[in-house]
Order: structure tokens, then C-alpha cells, then sequence
């Protein structure tokens, strides 16, 4: 296994020089496998030569492009630790991050040298500050330029990291809780790029369309060329489907890697303009749970022989546990719909994957007294080499998330789920979401399904409400109706409020509300933010 996969992007860039790396589909503008290395190697060369060493925390602010990825390889063949922020996390957030992972280097787009000169204090730590892009003057001159001049310098040796080297820091969504800055040491990057090649069987023989910018990273490191969609990735239910699709078709794009919410999106598109996605041989989505009915419609856009993966894992650990949709929907789905939890598969090569009771609070050493037999829901827990180690100066967190196991550790996934008799892990919701009533404990993932089926459903939320004088929590289901729904509200509660009462897995729950726009997170725009909801539930509730 490589330890740089900067090294790996070298010796793949060799082989293949002439075959197309990048192509962007907004700007039509595509380099090879020779021009992206020798690129590469002109950035190095260039930060190189101002300073830049290994050791710097380097804030990365481009957009996805040419240059990030030319980029991204030249930090890793320095030995910086990159920063990567998701700016889609709102202002307060993103100033908060940079602010306590203390950037000594800054490279931006043009506006986001702006951004950091508008907010200087958590920039403070920054010494060296590049322009990737053209400003006139206002913020130094343009890297692109001099990193083009430059790239005829000759190959920038590879860093060779040890095991514990820091690769780069990259945050959580902050889907339940403040984003947090996980830390990715240069052998996770490698390991994932080992995962990525062997069970997915991606290759030379495949051109990418990620949605995800950093997965163009690995892509160009197993040889594959990859096509960077024209859409803004910080709002992937905003896709502009033609626009998607035709990159596609341009391209020859074999598989790609993205959000459930673009492919709702993207899918609905093709089956109304009767499109066939022809040369699409793997889809793979993540992020949140894929429901069947988008597995169905995304199958009838592609051929019979065409897969589609629906990968478990999170920031701190991914990927750790696949399914293939036939197998969801021959087997698994069926289940779903009636509050079985969903199912995500059995884990990869390499990963310990266990359901332990679940606990509040932090554990300090692994016992195997913790864990549950099939089919109990408790935590779910994991380890491997995909499995990162902590977060960015965040102690109390670390101590919450990880668990000492003799000379190795278990990650706390924060999610609830159980295993079954087959070994397949099923995914019943956030640990920090589940609703304890009187009567016991609801699981999100298991209640919303059962509404869910309501053809004017689009979307369902279980939060819990306070109970003035009670520990417990007074279970609530939030419906947010499909865009097209004209009727009463009052009438859709009572719909849903029958469907709810049939089920013993929702017959507890007697208060139901309607919303007509969900709180999402950003970058998947599918995880919803139940704890906002919880808050205007609370309210609607003393109102009326």
C-alpha cells in the first residue's frame, strides 16, 4: 500500500500521460494525466519556493476544478496538512472552524481572499496568502499563472509520510452538533484508496462524475478520468439535471459518486424526458439513507447490468459497510417500509464492525460485556484502517467518540442499529435523535418510514417535545407534504395519523404537524436537522 497518494497519482500519471485526467464541464477546459502531473509539480514547485514546508496548515478555499485538484496533489507531495472546510456550513460556523484549527498558509479563489480580509481575526495565524485566481492586483498575483510557468521545472519528490503524519483536516457537516474537524493522517487516505479500487473495481477503464470534489483525488490516483459536474456541490438538491446529465453523455461517464438528493433529482429528470443513462456502469450514494423508491427510478435510468451501491460511513470512517440495491430491493426494502430499520449492507474487507448498548455518556475501555446479540438495536461501532483516530483539538469529544481496545480503539458512529443473523448492519437513526417516552425509546429511521409511505408525503421528522415535570419526552411526528400537495392540512394529519396508529412500531405517537420545509444540511441536502424542528414543534405546540 502506497503512503502518499500523491505517490500512487505519479506512478498512475506514467502510465497512462496521454489519456484525458480532468475535464470541467462548466468551461469545457481538460488536461491529461501528464498535463495535470506536470501541474502539479509547478504548484509544488511554486509554493515550495515561497515558503511553504512540510508541517504548514495550508486553508484550502478553490472551487472544484483543474487547479484544486493540481493543487491538493502538490500539498500532499509537500507533506502540508490541508485544511478542507465545507463552505456550505454557513459564515459563523466556517470563521469558528479556521479559527481553531489555526491556518499558518491561505490559498483562495478571489473571493475567498476577500472573505478572509473582511473576517481577519480567524485568519490571524495566517503568514503566507496565495490568489488562485485573477483580482486585479487586489490580492497578489494569480498562482494559477506562475504554477503554468513553472511546471516545466520537473517532478517535485513525494513527502513519505510515517503512519501518524497528518494529510489533512477535514469537517463534519455539524448535522447534530458544531462541525467538527476530523484529522486524516496520510495512511487513511491510502487505505480508502485501497477500498475504493478493490470492492468497487474502479480503474483506468472509468471516467468519474463526482459530486463530492475530493473524490476526483481518488479517481485520478486509480487512473480513472473524471468529469467535474457543472452544479454547485454545497447544494446538490439545487442540480440543474440537464446540465448533469449532459456531462455525462458528453463524457462517457462510467460511474458516479453522489448525494441520494441529486439522483432524486437527476433521476425524476431522465424518466421525464425518457433518458437512458447508457455508458453508467456504478452509481454510488451517500450520505443519508437511499429509500427504494430512488433505488427503482434510478434503476430505470441506466442499464440492466449497471449497479448502484449505497456505502455506509461518516466523515471519521468511510467507507465501512455497502449494499448493492437488488439486494435492498429483492430483500431488505419490503422491511424498511414496515419499521425494520434500513439496511446497509455487511461490512468491507478489513472492518470490525459491533452494536453495543447504547450509552450517553463516554467509555473508556472496550468490554465485551457492551455488546448485543443480532437483532438488538443499541450503537454502532467500528473499527479499521478506513477509521480515523480524532478530531482536531477537540478532547472532550474525542473522549466521547472513541473507545480503548488493548493496543487499538473502536469509533462510536453515533447512530443507532443492529446486525442481523446474516451479519448485514441496519441503520434505525441518530443516537442523538431517538425519542425516550414513558413507554420506551422511538428510533427515527423506524417511525418516519411507516408515514413515509403516505403518497403526499415527501419527507417525515420524529422529535421529541418537553414535558413540564417529566424526564420522558413526548413523541412527535413532523410531516413535510410533496411540493405538489394542495389539500388540507388538517387532512393529511388524519391520514397520517391513521397510518401511524396501525403500526406498532408509531401506534404510541398521537401528535402530528405539518411543515412545508425541512432544515437540511448542506452538504447532502438530505440529513435532517430534527433538533430545529424539535425547537419549532415545541413552539407550534404552546401556540395552539
Amino acid at each position: 500500500m502506497v503512503k502518499n497518494i500523491a505517490e500512487a497519482f505519479n506512478d498512475i500519471a506514467a502510465v497512462h500521460a496521454n489519456r484525458m485526467a480532468i475535464a470541467e464541464a462548466k468551461t469545457g477546459n481538460h488536461v491529461s494525466f501528464s498535463e495535470l502531473s506536470s501541474l502539479t509539480d509547478g504548484y509544488a514547485h511554486l509554493l515550495h519556493k515561497h515558503g511553504v514546508k512540510h508541517g504548514d496548515r495550508v486553508m484550502l478555499m478553490v472551487t472544484p476544478s483543474v487547479d484544486f485538484i493540481s493543487l491538493t496533489f502538490a500539498l500532499f507531495k509537500i507533506g502540508v496538512t490541508i485544511i478542507l472546510i465545507d463552505p456550505g456550513m454557513g459564515y459563523k460556523n466556517l470563521l469558528k472552524c479556521i479559527e481553531g484549527v489555526r491556518p499558518s498558509v491561505f490559498i483562495g479563489i478571489p473571493k475567498a481572499c476577500l472573505f478572509s480580509k473582511i473576517f481577519r481575526t480567524p485568519f490571524k495565524t495566517v503568514k503566507k496568502h496565495f490568489c488562485c485566481g485573477q483580482s486585479f492586483g487586489l490580492f497578489g498575483s494569480d498562482i494559477k499563472k506562475q504554477a503554468r510557468v513553472m511546471s516545466g521545472y520537473g517532478t517535485f519528490p513525494v513527502y513519505s509520510p510515517s503512519d501518524d503524519d497528518l494529510a489533512a483536516i477535514i469537517f463534519t457537516t455539524g448535522s447534530t452538533g458544531p462541525p467538527k474537524g476530523v484529522r486524516y493522517e496520510h495512511s487513511i487516505f491510502a487505505a480508502q484508496l485501497d477500498r475504493i479500487r478493490d470492492y468497487y473495481g474502479i480503474d483506468s477503464n472509468h471516467t468519474d462524475q463526482p459530486a463530492f470534489p475530493l473524490f476526483a483525488l481518488f479517481a485520478a490516483a486509480l487512473g480513472a478520468s473524471s468529469v467535474i459536474p457543472d452544479m454547485d456541490p454545497t447544494r446538490p438538491a439545487k442540480v440543474d439535471p440537464e446540465k448533469f446529465v449532459s456531462s455525462i453523455k458528453k463524457y462517457g461517464v462510467t460511474y458516479s459518486f453522489g448525494s441520494p438528493a441529486i439522483w432524486n433529482v437527476v433521476s425524476r429528470y431522465c424518466i421525464q424526458n425518457s433518458i437512458k443513462l447508457e455508458t453508467i456502469q456504478k452509481i454510488l450514494m451517500a450520505g443519508a439513507p437511499v429509500p427504494g423508491e430512488l433505488l427503482e427510478r434510478v434503476s430505470a435510468i441506466i442499464p440492466e447490468s449497471a449497479q448502484i451501491f449505497t456505502p455506509y460511513g461518516a466523515t471519521e470512517s468511510l467507507p465501512i459497510v455497502s449494499i448493492e440495491g437488488r439486494e435492498v430491493l429483492g430483500e431488505t426494502w419490503e422491511k424498511s417500509r414496515i419499521g425494520k430499520g434500513t439496511c446497509v449492507g455487511r461490512p468491507l474487507p478489513g472492518i470490525e464492525l459491533a452494536v453495543m448498548t447504547i450509552c450517553d455518556k463516554p467509555v473508556r475501555q472496550f468490554d465485551s460485556d457492551l455488546l448485543l446479540p443480532p437483532e438488538e438495536i443499541g450503537e454502532i461501532i467500528v473499527k479499521g484502517d478506513v477509521v480515523t483516530k480524532a478530531y482536531e483539538n477537540n478532547d472532550s469529544e474525542n473522549e466521547k467518540a472513541k473507545i480503548i481496545d488493548r493496543d487499538t480503539f473502536w469509533h462510536r458512529m453515533g447512530d443507532t442499529g443492529y446486525l442481523d443473523k446474516s451479519g448485514r448492519l441496519w441503520f434505525c437513526g441518530r443516537k442523538a435523535h431517538r425519542v425516550i417516552t414513558e413507554n420506551g425509546t422511538l428510533y427515527t429511521i423506524q417511525c418516519e418510514s411507516i408515514v413515509n409511505e403516505h403518497t403526499d408525503v415527501y419527507r417525515s421528522a420524529l422529535v421529541g417535545v418537553t414535558v413540564s415535570g417529566s424526564d420522558f419526552k413526548k413523541p412527535v411526528l413532523i410531516v413535510e407534504p410533496v411540493k405538489e400537495y394542495a389539500g388540507a392540512v388538517d387532512t393529511l394529519i388524519a391520514e397520517v395519523s391513521r397510518l401511524a396508529g396501525a403500526s406498532e412500531v408509531t401506534q404510541e405517537i398521537t401528535t402530528f404537524l405539518v411543515h412545508n420545509d425541512f432544515p437540511v444540511d448542506i452538504r447532502h441536502n438530505a440529513k435532517i436537522f430534527r433538533e430545529k424542528l424539535a425547537v419549532w414543534a415545541e413552539e407550534e405546540l404552546q401556540v395552539s
